[in-house]
């Protein structure tokens, strides 16, 4: 695995969203590496490090990542862990494995709670005779159908992260985001749970209630925010107000 680290202080481990890569958490890094010290992971089959030696599964991925945070900070030390997207849910189940070690979990747009997704939106075909100018109009086009709230705040920056987490994915997350993985697990995590999700997240669609009585019932100690405008991408369109709750979340 591939793990870039900032900052000192309280250790903090980021994880990403499917497709994705530690770039995910772009636009939250330098805020968060001011009061801790911050882990962010490619996970088993994305960007820079390895597949997973195991069967490709969320438990192969959540096992490969927990033996990784004991290597990089030792027991007894405590630790937070944030997951976004596809990373909320590895990151629920690393926190089953690591048990109080992890005092805060924050969820930022996770899926896994077994609530049926929105109808999916029809997205631009990328293919390899594509010029790069053609590849980046299409990305950008994606994006703003599935990633972001408000298609006007997709800028160059998330195009460039969007295209080099798209090329170097391995890892199907297959039928992950809509199973209830999460769900079953949360009731085993010991750590304080915060949620966060954008009101205009496309994987999410109508059943924002439903996410967030399904959390309720689960975890009935956690909270539940909601980020108005922003989309599934939310750490990254509503940087500034996600690294504001991230603060609160984490004290």
């Amino acid at each position: 695995m591939a793990w870039r680290v900032w900052g000192r202080g309280r250790p903090l481990v980021l994880l990403h969203g499917a497709s994705g890569s530690w770039a995910h958490w772009i636009r939250n890094i330098p805020s968060l590496a001011r009061r801790a010290c911050v882990y962010a992971a490619d996970m088993p089959g994305f960007g820079d490090s390895d597949m997973p030696a195991a069967p490709p599964t969320a438990d192969a991925l959540a096992d490969a990542v927990a033996e990784a945070v004991e290597r990089l900070v030792p027991a007894p030390a405590p630790l937070d862990l944030a997951g976004f997207s596809f990373g909320g849910i590895i990151g629920g189940l690393v926190a089953t494995r690591l048990g109080a070690r992890v005092e805060t979990l924050v969820l930022i747009g996770a899926g896994g709670l077994g609530v049926p997704p929105p109808p999916p939106r029809p997205l631009v075909r990328l293919d390899g005779a594509m010029s790069a100018r053609q590849a980046a109009r299409a990305h950008r086009e994606n994006l703003g159908r599935l990633m972001f709230g408000d298609r006007r705040r997709v800028d160059d920056l998330a195009v460039r992260v969007q295209a080099e987490n798209l090329r170097r994915a391995r890892f199907k997350s297959g039928t992950i985001p809509t199973s209830s993985i999460l769900r079953d697990a949360l009731p085993a995590v010991r750590a304080r749970v915060r949620g966060t999700w954008g009101s205009r997240d496309a994987f999410v669609g109508p059943h924002l209630s439903a996410y967030r009585d399904t959390l309720a019932a689960v975890a009935p100690t956690a909270t539940f925010r909601v980020i108005e405008g922003a989309g599934h991408w939310v750490i990254y369109e509503a940087a500034a107000k996600v690294n504001a709750a991230l603060r609160d979340d984490l004290l």
